[in-house]
């Protein structure tokens, strides 16, 4: 027998938990300085969801019609509130690439910090952006008279839906970025994000393309997200009578966690090999 003494079990991770909240704390800070130092790529990524809207809604709104004849602008804000949760991805990739290409991820690497705190802050900072941006969007469609007629919870549930589908997008554009590896390279990466967001129900009907096109449209996550924050908020969409469109909130809660499940693991690793 020694006389060494064994510390508690939980001592060791009960630390490093404290020290990854931390360090992630300071990466989101160091974000927050960035935005204040370049606050035009901020105020950019605000305008451009809505004036998106301003154009679907009064420039092509005028010659759409809604399956029982409910309002298009009811319809139109849950689609492009689904869409901009989607919108504004390559500002993280860049933000990563930009570590990568500058050298700043070998130097995050001499410090003695905890290895996640580089993709967690990234992560958080975005989560912070994505629900300003929400709700600049919600105020914006409230502006052009758009109305949510459920209840309180059901909003609060349709919130919860837009950014949990942000959040898992915002995984697969971190993946996205560290395999792009350099700032020039995401453009082209960020070419796939249109038709993923725009192939969907935001704007019209699945039953109004082409039939593989249709199912695809149908199954898109964009597309159990939309669907289910109409039925949220009580505004108009459409009955195509498939499985997928009578079970979007199952769905919009599935796929998210789906796409976590697979890229959070993939960028995690992908990062530490190239930390390693």
């Amino acid at each position: 027998m020694t006389s060494q003494t064994i510390p508690p079990l939980q001592t060791v991770p009960i630390g490093r938990t404290r020290r990854a909240v931390t360090d992630s704390a300071t990466m989101v800070r160091r974000g927050l300085a960035h935005w204040a130092r370049q606050p035009g790529q901020l105020i950019v990524g605000l305008l451009f969801p809505v004036m998106m809207l301003v154009m679907f809604a009064y420039f092509i709104g005028g010659g759409m019609a809604v399956e029982g004849g409910g309002d298009y602008t009811d319809f139109l804000v849950p689609g492009m509130l689904a869409l901009t949760m989607a919108f504004g991805l390559e500002a993280t990739m860049i933000a990563i690439t930009q570590d990568i290409d500058r050298g700043v991820l070998d130097r995050f690497r001499s410090m003695p910090i905890a290895p996640s705190c580089v993709l967690v802050g990234r992560s958080v900072l975005d989560m912070l952006n994505s629900a300003g941006s929400l709700l600049f969007m919600l105020c914006a469609g409230w502006a052009i008279g758009w109305r949510w007629h459920g209840t309180a919870a059901e909003a609060l549930a349709a919130i919860g839906l837009l950014l949990l589908l942000r959040l898992a997008m915002l995984w697969v554009g971190i993946y996205l970025g560290l395999v792009a590896g350099k700032p020039e390279m995401v453009q082209a990466v960020q070419i796939l994000v249109w038709p993923v967001a725009f192939l969907s129900n935001a704007f019209t009907s699945p039953d109004t393309m082409p039939g593989w096109m249709g199912v695809i449209a149908d199954w898109n996550p964009m597309s159990a997200t939309a669907g289910a924050v109409r039925d949220l908020f009580a505004n108009p969409g459409w009955e195509s009578g498939t499985w997928a469109a009578e079970h979007t909130i199952a769905l919009a809660v599935a796929w998210p966690l789906v796409l976590l499940a697979v890229f959070v693991p993939l960028a995690i690793g992908r990062y530490g090999r190239l930390s390693s």
